[in-house]
């Protein structure tokens, strides 16, 4: 598990900022950054380099390694401190929280603004680097790719998906992004997961999910990664959230994906309500009607 850096936050002086933005400058084009590289990159003097490489060490900010030369790279923390500082800079967020979830891609937290917000740390490539740079189309091609540069290209993936889809589609209102990190309106309500529906809910609120799917689908978008973890159930209605493997509809394999989200999802519902729900669904009829702007009910779609 991941660290939480806001406590550290406070003891941080600008220069130890120039420096954590001088190693995250060389780690562009390289895993470890030359030591030599640091001062011309972080605008401070050799000397400075030194003290300030010491106080980030000792925080667990950087990490250091020799090679055929002296190497740095930021450490997880130092690159969540880099975010924070600007979203500190920016008026974005006042006070850091407690934990909201922690998953294998992401660490969410509570923070303070106007009314509590969600923060959302990507953690893409962190953990499971080469998985990921497999699966996603936006790292495949690079030669280089780091960790920083997987969870912050998907940061911006799913930032880009909010802002396109929200309101008309139910998903956290983004608030702002900076690096591998978002703000966004908290979730109202629990993980579909979680939750325990009555029987007479059951067809409405997997009606309500299909719908937002074919909101999305209008709007430009297919989820991708749909399943009873990626959907929030409250009294206003449902949401769904973690969109960062979203592909527009014009992408090649968009309808395959869309098919393979409405088999999720109708699969969960069957599973755990199996006395609520249909026998059978026509998934490809579903999923057509979806795209096409023509659903209605799932009930329709019983074989």
């Amino acid at each position: 598990m991941v660290r939480n850096v806001a406590g550290v936050m406070a003891e941080l002086e600008p220069e130890d900022f120039y420096l954590l933005s001088g190693v995250e400058q060389g780690m562009r084009f390289s895993e470890w950054v030359n030591r030599e590289k640091l001062p011309k990159n972080s605008g401070l003097s050799a000397e400075e380099v030194d003290y300030r490489i010491d106080r980030c060490m000792t925080r667990e900010l950087v990490e250091r390694k020799t090679i055929q030369y002296e190497g740095y790279k930021l450490t997880v923390e130092g690159y969540d401190a880099l975010a924070l500082r600007t979203f500190a800079q920016r008026d974005t967020i006042q006070g850091f929280g407690a934990p909201l979830g922690v998953g294998k891609e992401s660490d969410v937290f509570e923070v303070q603004s106007f009314k509590p917000l969600a923060l959302k740390f990507h953690r893409e490539g962190y953990t499971n680097f080469r998985e990921v740079r497999r699966e996603r189309d936006y790292t495949s091609e690079n030669h280089h790719v780091s960790w920083l540069y997987t969870a912050r290209k998907a940061a911006e993936r799913e930032y880009e998906a909010l802002e396109t889809l929200f309101p008309k589609v139910s998903v956290p209102r983004p608030v702002d992004h900076n690096r591998h990190a978002i703000i966004m309106a908290k979730l109202d309500g629990v993980e579909l997961a979680k939750a325990k529906l009555e029987p007479e809910q059951v067809t409405g609120v997997l009606d309500l999910i299909l719908s937002e799917m074919a909101d999305a689908y209008e709007a430009g978008y297919v989820h991708a990664d749909m399943s009873e973890y990626n959907v929030a159930v409250g009294e206003r209605g449902i949401t769904v959230f973690d969109w960062p493997q979203a592909v527009p509809t014009d992408h090649d394999n968009a309808r395959e994906l869309l098919a393979r989200d409405v088999t999720n999802i109708v699969g969960y519902f069957r599973r755990k309500y199996p006395g609520e729900m249909p026998d059978d669904v026509d998934i490809d009829a579903l999923s057509d009607a979806i795209a096409e702007r023509e659903f209605e009910r799932v009930g329709e779609f019983a074989v």
